[in-house]
């Protein structure tokens, strides 16, 4: 367990919200929804008056925060030598670019491509231009 919890690994502490702010009232009446077995489509449904990329942001990063904790479980049983390749099954193969490092698309073992993955997707989360912590300020275009 104590490997599953390494930072150095791929589990990444989960992204909170303020307690006393609008984005941590969205989360709870998110979490309330998602917990209360009702349908889906009618738990993702933006409330009555509320912002939607406030509301969309709360999704992301909550549902970043699920699979990091569900990759979490499975990144030992996962090594380059298990999952040489990153793919979606036989007939798709993911190749990670980020115009940096890997400036046209490689083929990566599927750990290296998920540490990648997480860690873009954690700098995403903390970029205060694409997820402000004060509510109502998101960019539409990039949401």
């Amino acid at each position: 367990l104590k490997q599953v919890f390494n930072k150095d690994k791929t589990f990444r502490p989960k992204r909170k919200f303020e307690p006393g702010t609008q984005r941590f009232e969205l989360h709870k009446r998110a979490q309330a929804s998602l917990n209360s077995g009702m349908d889906l489509k009618a738990a993702v449904q933006l409330p009555s008056g509320e912002d939607q990329n406030d509301w969309v942001a709360v999704h992301v990063v909550d549902f970043f925060n699920r699979i990091n904790l569900i990759y979490g479980t499975i990144c030992e049983f996962c090594t380059e030598r298990t999952c040489p390749v990153m793919s979606g099954g036989p007939k798709y193969e993911y190749r990670w670019q980020d115009d940096l490092k890997y400036k046209k698309p490689t083929a990566l073992p599927a750990p290296q491509y998920m540490n990648l993955l997480m860690d873009w997707i954690e700098v995403q989360i903390n970029n205060e231009d694409i997820f402000p912590t004060s509510v109502g300020k998101c960019k539409e275009e990039v949401l």
